[in-house]
């Protein structure tokens, strides 16, 4: 079984992606969270043709992307794991566990630093969030965060059926936290236990820098606990809360030639992390 999935990771992929999308997409139509304010046809065009220009520079710089450095690192005994010759049903969780967590810390690190945060501000800019949303990230983004996925990958010596779940969970957890969907109270409260929820990220989308620079799992919602990032509530409530950039609320940046262009634009001024004063979140 194993081997078939990765000898078809990318069918394995896409099929995943669809069908995730599709069911996002309806629930979003039956039950929405928020009144969109910003046209659909434009986001939704824009959004999706990030995900295809991304996804082939991604084939074309890295044709095995990451299923295949980790074959070659299981090849070549690279990693923790193969040194320590752990057990395979305590590698395979403990992988995706650490991966997460891996890509919690690049989260805060694109925030943290100006110049990646030139390139996140892209995913920041989209003024409603939806399904579609989750896959918002400047080329040169993906580029880096692949590249960083490579070394965490080598290092820990994580399997490439590991890998390949994580991608799945990774890119499945991205629309479903992103999407405008209503959750009974009741459930997301519970939820957020384990995992990051749609109106738990949602509050990382808020022109409010302190909210802004919170919140930043996207699988499972112990990182944010454990590194004082978590927030409850937005200050403003749900349905009243701005979504975007302070400084870049402006249609033009839904398009994607104005969205592949924001990096070289403008200054970097206060919304860095290090940059603004801390303030602690609403904690009702």
């Amino acid at each position: 079984m194993q081997s078939w999935l990765l000898e078809h990771e990318p069918q394995v992929r896409m099929g995943f992606f669809l069908g995730i999308f599709a069911i996002m997409a309806i629930w979003e139509i039956l039950s929405p969270r928020r009144r969109l304010s910003q046209s659909k046809l434009i986001r939704w065009s824009s959004n999706l043709g990030i995900v295809v220009l991304n996804s082939a520079l991604l084939r074309f710089i890295f044709p095995t992307a990451a299923v295949g450095i980790a074959l070659l690192a299981e090849q070549q005994g690279w990693g923790l794991f193969y040194q320590l010759q752990l057990p395979g049903w305590l590698v395979l969780p403990l992988a995706i566990i650490l991966m997460d967590g891996a890509i919690y810390l690049q989260h805060v690190m694109f925030h943290a630093v100006p110049v990646l945060w030139r390139l996140h501000r892209m995913h920041h800019t989209d003024m409603d969030l939806d399904v579609t949303s989750g896959a918002r990230f400047h080329p040169i983004e993906i580029l880096l965060s692949m590249l960083i996925k490579f070394a965490v990958i080598v290092t820990l010596g994580v399997p490439a059926v590991a890998v390949l779940i994580f991608e799945i969970l990774l890119n499945g957890m991205a629309m479903f936290n992103h999407s405008n969907v209503r959750l009974p109270l009741a459930l997301d409260k519970l939820l957020r236990w384990l995992i990051v929820t749609p109106d738990m990220h949602r509050i990382h989308h808020s022109t409010i820098e302190n909210e802004a620079n919170s919140n930043f799992g996207f699988n499972l919602s112990i990182w944010d606990r454990l590194c004082g990032t978590y927030s409850r509530q937005p200050e403003k409530g749900h349905e009243q809360m701005t979504i975007g950039v302070c400084d870049m609320q402006d249609t033009r940046f839904l398009k994607l030639h104005w969205m592949l262009a924001l990096p070289f634009m403008g200054k970097i001024q206060h919304y860095a992390i290090h940059r603004r004063q801390w303030k602690k979140p609403p904690s009702n």
